[in-house]
């Protein structure tokens, strides 16, 4: 192989080949293959290399790509390829030698240049292929964000996430074919925005209304999740969310999820986290599902539907594990037998209370008692209501 990579990512713009700078378009003119998506090939025009169109699904252009080594390729790729494209996935599957990357301006970059907006303070979300509810943990009023839409579909589903949230006065500015000569730029509320719109495209969104704002700390409000009264409550949420102590890019097991609250709020702790919910109730996996869905963590949170510990086999392995429901035994042996996971475990009735503290004497770990009472109403005053106390085992490794 010579010293010039066979493969190079070129980022397109709108204006096609003749607006491309020159090592792009030297590039092209010296490929005997081009691959990209159907719009992208149209720009370019006939170079008189053989044109493959990317696939969908988009992952099975990969198996193509491979087959493609050794013969100059070019790929072609919308704005800036590491911009939430097509870059990231070549450069894990190839070698760095094999590849180059010549980048064209991002959609992000030209919608900031269209608005004024500085691009270091705005949220950028790429959604070709992932539900808007993402956006939901982040709304609050005065946030700017921009979002790259498959298509106008997902534009109307952009404003519903928005008027369902109660961010009705958020102004969603409608960018389409940025960078072209067919560019459009249309402003809207979430209340009325309606039409029909071109792709690409992407929404300019910058929240206002008096939606309910999801609060960054851990111990978020019940009605936050939808559930049957089967969920961890918010005061004991925050100290078991404490104790577990997610971390970056970690993944939790969480075992008799009830609502899943403790599986999303780990997931909402940081965007590189993930957690798996273990449920053996159909409809309560399906309840953790409808919540992850609903707070956009759907790709990021994946529901078992089994009893641990048997449904614990073959599931990625965890930095922490949690045990809220269908404390056994055999659930603690397996999950202590896994070595190097943070486990915390909290119980209320005697017997589980009797199982931690045994556990607690052969392998160690803190034991903690959780008691909180409320004040309610008594006759005409006050007093104080007990809830059931917790004790809570925690062992790190």
């Amino acid at each position: 192989m010579s010293d010039t990579p066979w493969l190079t990512i070129i980022g397109m713009g709108e204006h096609g080949v003749d607006a491309l700078p020159g090592p792009s378009q030297a590039a092209l003119a010296a490929a005997e293959v081009v691959m990209g998506p159907p719009r992208h090939l149209d720009l370019i025009g006939d170079t008189g290399a053989e044109r493959i169109d990317w696939p969908v699904p988009f992952s099975d252009g990969m198996p193509i790509l491979k087959g493609l080594a050794g013969r100059k390729t070019v790929v072609l790729a919308s704005g800036d390829p590491f911009w939430f494209g097509v870059g990231s996935l070549i450069a894990k599957t190839f070698a760095p030698a094999e590849w180059q990357a010549l980048p064209a301006p991002s959609t992000f970059s030209l919608a900031a240049a269209r608005l004024g907006w500085p691009l270091e303070r705005t949220l950028c979300f790429g959604l070709h292929a992932a539900p808007v509810e993402q956006i939901v943990p982040s709304l609050a009023p005065g946030q700017r964000m921009i979002l790259l839409l498959r298509d106008g579909d997902a534009m109307g589903d952009a404003a519903r996430v928005l008027r369902d949230r109660g961010f009705v006065d958020s102004t969603v500015t409608v960018l389409e074919r940025l960078g072209g000569p067919h560019e459009r730029i249309t402003s809207h509320t979430a209340a009325g925005l309606a039409g029909t719109f071109a792709h690409p495209l992407c929404a300019a969104i910058e929240v206002a209304g008096p939606g309910a704002v999801v609060q960054t700390s851990s111990g978020r409000a019940d009605d936050l999740f939808a559930h049957d009264g089967q969920i961890t409550k918010r005061p004991i949420r925050a100290v078991t969310l404490s104790s577990l102590a997610p971390r970056p890019f970690e993944t939790l097991w969480d075992i008799g999820g009830g609502s899943g609250s403790i599986a999303l709020e780990w997931a909402l702790s940081h965007p590189t986290t993930r957690a798996i919910s273990v449920e053996p109730r159909a409809d309560r996996a399906a309840r953790i599902r409808q919540n992850a869905a609903t707070l956009g963590l759907a790709q990021r949170v994946s529901v078992i539907e089994g009893a641990a510990p048997d449904a614990l086999t073959g599931l990625d392995r965890p930095d922490a594990v949690f045990i809220g429901g269908g404390l056994s035994r055999a659930t603690l042996d397996a999950v202590v037998s896994l070595g190097g996971a943070r486990l915390v475990v909290n119980a209320v009735t005697l017997e589980s209370e009797g199982l931690l503290t045994e556990a607690q004497a052969k392998w160690g770990g803190t034991l903690m008692r959780i008691a909180l009472s409320e004040a309610q109403p008594l006759g005409p005053k006050q007093g104080w209501v007990s809830a059931y106390p917790v004790v809570q085992w925690s062992m790190s490794p």
